[in-house]
């Protein structure tokens, strides 16, 4: 049953054929937005320029505070390549360029050109090569050897010049789920520049086990100053990039299982800039006793989430949280003048909470579901409101993935796609992101492990949404009892669906015969995380609204940032500048990793995204 800590305003839900799962439930009246903009990070033109067959392919970012009288001139080695300003798109193909060229990039406001952007060399192929400083590999106390690869990466302006930085965790080879025991390597958090360049590395040391749900790494510009910083859980030994030890770095708390369940637990913001500790405090939620989380040797206790909102509606909050099987505890905090101060906690173990508890997943995301400014968490099958009381509870348990956007842009407001791991009447679950009321679903007798939405049909306005092995409409009605791959989706080609990416491949969904047609395999790379063959990061890091993957190379050497060099007479703003997508790369590395997506509908038949109300921090 849904559980609900506020009224309901009255909304008009579809009706569900016979065979789907459904109600008429209501949701509060819109609030005002927030009137002040919310802080987003400055960034450059990104342009990018990559070598193709008959020239050069040339591609730049629309900012999100820039509106559609804006034009752009690009210059070729200081020549001009267009005729006039170009206002129907962010790319263009060259035909004259050459991989010796230079590209610059120009805005014109009301006929008057702006400054040049920097100037863009020419990539000789589709991906750019970014030199990593492999660990050395290592043996654990039982004598078991162990070998480094790139694991999850994420992306934030280190320095403040309007250009990404990647962050890389480095993950042993024997690092383990929660479930299994055994000693782990140690793992380690390096910065780099886009060139090569590594700005740092921090150890986190013997006593921060390895695997997918222990450290949840959080880059964002927390305290406005236009860089930004990086936060994680920390532990005795813990050393920053000066070689600073946190705590005592003389204890080893592993066990002869090689758990970590005693012992200080710390939260710690490092410098982006220079990976120095900045400021360290207790982590909270803490472990208290273990078996309160739901078993006694230490599953439960250690899975870990985190994510950036912002809960007053103008400045970033950090959230860490702990348990999502049992107990599901989430704690917010802001970072201001160098200091953590604690905003509030939620604890499903706290009075009236109880039917809180079991719902959360291995991932969550965050955005503005009830339309007041601020920042809600979505946890799974609950959600956390921007003030730390419970929001909405489903009751339908535990699940691996989850999906929030404008997913059906017919019906108001943002919608959750969710499958479940216990079966019940609606294991796999449409619903409206600030109520939690059901808009569809469709029974299941089995853990539902992958399910996925993203616009694939332009028959069918909206996203489509697929699992156990068949594909929907956002209304819940069934296309066909067949699907692509269910792992992420990007936004590669020239039109407005999105494609697949599995594994080391993107892909196009052919609706007409239900089949895929290979657009890109990233031959020499790998995906990250076994199975889940999730890539080490996908973002809009450059050049227009498209998106770029990074993969890491097979031998973990490099990572590669692959972009597209399709062109398209589509014209959006970086989404980097859409809140809901900039936090959803926040929180991409977070436990089972799940693809961005954005707070407006963007496929076939969208409307003009509305301009977000950001204002701009950092840059020169």
């Amino acid at each position: 049953m849904l559980t609900k800590k506020r009224s309901w305003r009255t909304a008009g839900l579809a009706m569900l054929s016979a065979a789907m799962i459904g109600g008429c439930f209501g949701v509060s009246p819109d609030d005002a937005r927030a009137a002040n903009p919310r802080q987003m990070e400055y960034l450059d033109r990104g342009v990018v320029a990559v070598k193709t067959g008959t020239g050069v392919f040339v591609s730049w970012r629309l900012l999100g505070t820039e509106g559609s009288n804006v034009g752009f001139n690009v210059y070729r080695d200081g020549t001009k390549v267009n005729s006039s300003p170009i206002t129907n798109s962010t790319n263009l193909q060259d035909n004259a360029g050459s991989t010796s060229s230079k590209y610059t990039v120009r805005a014109v406001v009301n006929g008057t050109e702006q400054a040049a952007s920097p100037a863009a060399s020419v990539w000789g192929t589709n991906y750019l090569n970014v030199p990593l400083v492999k660990p050395a590999g290592g043996t654990t106390p039982d004598g078991v050897a162990y070998t480094y690869s790139a694991n999850d990466a994420s992306a934030g302006d280190l320095d403040g010049d309007g250009k990404y930085e990647l962050i890389v965790k480095w993950d042993p080879s024997n690092a383990k789920d929660n479930s299994q025991s055994g000693y782990t390597g140690e793992v380690f958090i390096d910065a780099y520049k886009l060139d090569g360049t590594r700005l740092w590395r921090i150890s986190l040391g013997k006593n921060i086990r390895a695997g997918a749900h222990y450290t949840q790494f959080m880059v964002y510009d927390l305290d406005g100053d236009g860089k930004a910083e990086v936060a994680m859980k920390t532990a005795d030994g813990t050393k920053d990039a000066a070689g600073t030890v946190i705590g005592d770095g003389r204890k080893d708390y592993r066990n002869s299982s090689g758990y970590i369940l005693s012992g200080p637990e710390y939260l710690t913001v490092f410098n982006g800039q220079t990976g120095r500790v900045l400021t360290t405090v207790n982590y909270e939620p803490p472990r208290g006793t273990v078996s309160n989380w739901g078993d006694n040797y230490g599953n439960r206790v250690d899975r870990f989430l985190a994510g950036i909102a912002y809960l007053d509606g103008e400045r970033p909050s950090l959230v860490m949280a702990r348990g999502y099987y049992t107990r599901s505890v989430l704690v917010a905090y802001d970072y201001r003048n160098g200091q953590l101060t604690k905003r509030w906690t939620f604890d499903s173990n706290s009075s009236g909470n109880s039917g809180y508890a079991g719902q959360g997943n291995h991932n969550l995301s965050v955005g503005d579901v009830d339309n007041d400014g601020r920042d809600e968490i979505i946890y799974g099958a609950m959600a956390v409101d921007d003030n730390g009381q419970g929001l909405y509870t489903t009751g339908l348990g535990h699940g691996d993935a989850m999906h929030l956007s404008d997913l059906d842009p017919d019906r108001a407001g943002l919608e959750v796609f969710q499958v479940h791991e216990v079966p019940s009447n609606a294991g796999i679950e449409f619903r409206d992101a600030d109520s939690g009321a059901l808009i569809w679903g469709v029974p299941t007798t089995k853990d539902i492990g992958r399910g996925m939405a993203s616009d694939i049909d332009p028959r069918y306005k909206g996203a489509e949404v697929w699992a156990n092995g068949v594909l929907y409409t956002a209304k819940g009605q069934v296309i066909v009892n067949k699907v692509p791959s269910t792992n992420f989706g990007i936004w590669w080609d020239g039109d407005l669906s999105r494609e697949l990416l599995d594994n080391n491949r993107i892909d196009k969904w052919n609706y007409e015969t239900s089949t895929t047609t290979n657009l890109l395999t990233a031959t020499g790379a790998a995906s990250n995380n076994g199975t889940k063959a999730t890539p080490n990061l996908q973002a809009d890091l450059l050049g227009d609204w498209r998106e770029e993957a990074v993969w890491r190379t097979d031998d973990s050497t490099a990572l590669r940032i692959y972009t597209t060099t399709a062109v398209t007479d589509q014209r959006i703003y970086t989404l980097m500048h859409d809140p809901i997508y900039r936090l959803g790369i926040a929180w991409q590395n977070v436990a089972y990793n799940q693809p961005p997506h954005t707070g407006f509908y963007l496929g076939t038949g969208m409307s003009t995204p509305p301009a977000p109300n950001i204002r701009l921090v950092g840059g020169p």
